[in-house]
């Protein structure tokens, strides 16, 4: 391969970023990464313990509209240069198998995210590029940029840059929005910062919470605003989250944070009709307890059972018993901080980047990831579009190299 004389330097070492490089240093530019953390890829890394879900299977249209409206042509763009299957044969590129699971998403065989980034790095470095860690970056001064590292304050120049920071999420992995400034004084819309795909406040009562915090409802329908998922939610000590609750929760912190509060219904036998859960529970119930006759004619669990007694009175009528079960209304008073947020809606307007994802106001500077603003739930939609638009940046560079 003929390398070429240009340098472009990518800010970030997330997937968005560290993709961005690989198809820089394909095309035969000399990359340097910069990471501030000590290494690369954490967050990445801290979504690959429980399963590292890479991507959906589903087709393209119900997977665009689980992106926001507003991001939705977009993200198309980036899906049509970096779709799902090229994500897949990508991996397996790699050396590492996936398979599809029961819920249509699409995971690494070995169910980790290091095994996969071990061999992405290999692969970078038989590439030459050049990978510097502690390396914060710190703005412009001139056309240079500024970093802080170990060995104090650091100017470079780069002919183009892309910038893959990261949103606002997860600040101890090294998404911290500390590049906000930066990109305001260099002319760029930035929308502020809101958690994502994160847990609302629920007040249980306090036998409740130290009997049920960490337990979870599986195979629930959850409700809210006319949408329905069904998944699985987690009771936490402060309320609920889960990947059910995460498939709503951009509607669910919209009208909390619009009213204050709002309610969340749940359907805790989605598989059963109103009237077939009836004629269950219109068996007699002899001597048994309430509790564990709803475990063998309902099968409930303890938690669901638990819940059913939040609040008001259980029913005895077996029509409005098992209309309880079917639409358990739960008050939602408060949306859990960015700090306990998987991931952040914010950050530069897509109208301030042009369609191969250059700063309008910046030429020569790209922009990939979650620092863009556009937001998606948990299940493969997050991983997919950040990598997609580190594919997209990177030839944006290329281009804008070579028509210069």
């Amino acid at each position: 391969m003929t390398r070429s004389s240009s340098t472009v330097a990518v800010i970030g070492a997330g997937p968005a970023g560290l993709m961005a490089a690989e198809r820089l240093a394909q095309a035969g530019l000399r990359v340097i990464v910069h990471e501030r953390m000590p290494s690369v890829a954490r967050k990445f890394l801290m979504a690959g313990r429980g399963g590292l879900n890479l991507t959906h299977s589903e087709p393209l249209a119900p997977f665009l509209n689980r992106y926001d409206a507003a991001a939705q042509a977009r993200i198309k763009e980036w899906l049509e240069a970096f779709s799902p299957a090229d994500l897949i044969a990508w991996v397996e590129g790699l050396g590492q198998p996936t398979f599809v699971g029961s819920s249509g998403r699409v995971f690494p065989k070995a169910m980790k995210a290091s095994p996969l980034l071990r061999a992405w790095l290999a692969r970078l470095d038989g590439l030459g590029v050049e990978i510097r860690t502690r390396s914060r970056w710190t703005g412009w001064q001139g056309e240079a940029l500024t970093f802080d590292t170990p060995e104090g304050e650091r100017t470079e120049r780069a002919d183009a840059v892309v910038l893959a920071l990261g949103g606002a999420s997860w600040a101890k992995l090294g998404s911290d929005a500390a590049w906000v400034p930066a990109l305001e004084q260099a002319g760029a819309a930035v929308a502020a910062f809101r958690p994502a795909n994160v847990g609302f406040d629920v007040a249980w009562s306090p036998l409740f919470r130290e009997r049920f915090a960490g337990t979870p409802l599986k195979g629930v329908a959850l409700t809210h605003g006319g949408g329905t998922v069904r998944g699985e939610a987690m009771i936490a000590a402060y309320g609920i989250e889960g990947g059910g609750i995460y498939a709503l929760s951009a509607g669910l912190r919209e009208a909390v944070e619009h009213n204050g509060s709002t309610t969340l219904t749940l359907d805790l036998r989605p598989d059963l009709s109103v009237e077939a859960l009836t004629q269950r529970l219109s068996k007699p119930r002899g001597k048994v307890s309430l509790s564990n006759w709803l475990r063998k004619t309902a099968r409930l669990d303890g938690a669901a059972v638990a819940l059913l007694r939040e609040g008001d009175p259980l029913p005895t009528e077996p029509a409005k018993l098992a209309a309880r079960i079917k639409g358990v209304v739960l008050p939602l008073s408060g949306v859990q901080g960015l700090s306990r947020a998987i991931s952040s809606a914010g950050g530069v307007a897509l109208a301030a980047v042009d369609e191969r994802l250059m700063l309008k106001a910046r030429p020569g500077v790209f922009l990939a990831g979650e620092m863009l603003d556009w937001e998606a739930p948990t299940g493969g939609y997050l991983l997919q579009a950040s990598f997609a638009s580190g594919v997209v940046a990177a030839e944006g560079v290329r281009v804008w190299l070579g028509g210069r």
